[in-house]
């Protein structure tokens, strides 16, 4: 017993060592659901007021930027733009004027204050649509430009070991993607800063599945978040969702209980209750609907209780209230 016992111990301090960091890690929104502004960008000439409304949602929040390469058809240049999609005419902004400078006034009060308790405050969602090489290095480029502002981490040999972050009022995530690991992650040497976390793989060919075969990772040092759509809490997504049922409320906190467990941060997308002229003037998709705004309340309220660190919605304003409403009452 003697000889069992020395053994244990050093794996038990090491178990007791990490668990902090990885509970600490995980609940950093759990306290209060973060709003997560989706689609936050320009289509075309419409809509650049959304950073703005987001914005004016107060803290903390989440950003979500897509990132396209464009090339200059008659200079072959080629650069990163905030955008949705083809076609793009290079006047889209730059993910540095539409996002960074946008936020500076906040980040540099901030950092003056030094109130690290209100830390991260906003957290920066990339969903790149292309992925070639000199992207990748051009944001990543960009971020060390900011780096003073980034939440970041130790690049250290040991991958499956998520070291303590030094958080700063940005946090940035990104995606799933082998590629952007490699950039992100595997070309930074060892000793240097991690300044953006991935998402751990997700398996959602059958979304009702249970959450080990949707997600069998824990967290890494770089993979650190969960993303889902709905369609993995009730059978056929927004567009299908009968009445909430307590069996939709339980099988949302088994995934967030999950989620957390294996310190990752969980983020659904995106939920949304709106008539269709809202849907039309607003530019946002039927697909993420649930057609009306006390339809989309009821999720709202069980993704908060159940501790959803990351609720993705077009109704900035809307969701902003309804979380600080629901933090004074404590419900």
């Amino acid at each position: 017993m003697r000889f069992l016992s020395r053994r244990l111990v050093p794996l038990l301090l090491l178990m007791l060592l990490l668990a902090p960091t990885l509970a600490q890690d995980a609940a950093k929104h759990r306290s209060h659901g973060v709003m997560d502004a989706h689609n936050c960008y320009p289509y075309f000439e419409w809509w650049s007021d959304r950073i703005d409304r987001a914005l004016s949602a107060g803290t903390p929040l989440a950003i979500e930027q897509d990132l396209h390469w464009y090339t200059d058809p008659r200079t072959g240049r080629s650069w990163s733009v905030v955008a949705h999609g083809a076609p793009m005419t290079g006047q889209e902004p730059t993910m540095e004027q539409y996002f960074f400078e946008r936020v500076r006034p906040i980040v540099e009060k901030a950092l003056h204050d030094g109130n690290r308790g209100d830390w991260p405050l906003i957290t920066l969602n990339l969903d790149f649509k292309s992925e070639q090489p000199e992207h990748l290095m051009a944001v990543w480029s960009l971020l060390e430009k900011y780096r003073a502002w980034l939440t970041t981490a130790p690049r250290t040999p040991d991958e499956r070991a998520p070291e303590p972050l030094d958080v700063r009022p940005v946090l940035v995530l990104t995606g799933e993607s082998d590629a952007q690991e490699r950039v992100f992650y595997r070309d930074v040497p060892s000793g240097g800063r991690l300044l953006v976390f991935g998402a751990v793989h997700s398996h959602t060919e059958q979304p009702m599945s249970p959450p080990e075969v949707l997600e069998p990772e824990a967290a890494t040092n770089y993979r650190r978040w969960w993303n889902n759509p709905w369609n993995v809490i009730e059978e056929g997504g927004q567009t299908q969702a009968g009445d909430w049922t307590a069996q939709d409320d339980e099988r949302l906190r088994t995934l967030v209980r999950y989620a957390h467990s294996h310190g990752l941060w969980i983020r659904f997308y995106t939920l949304d209750g709106a008539t269709k002229p809202e849907l039309s003037c607003h530019g946002w998709f039927r697909s993420y609907n649930f057609t009306s705004l006390e339809a989309v309340k009821k999720r709202w309220r069980a993704a908060y209780t159940a501790g959803v660190d990351y609720i993705a919605t077009d109704q900035y304003e809307q969701l902003a209230e309804f979380l600080r409403t629901a933090g004074r009452s404590g419900i």
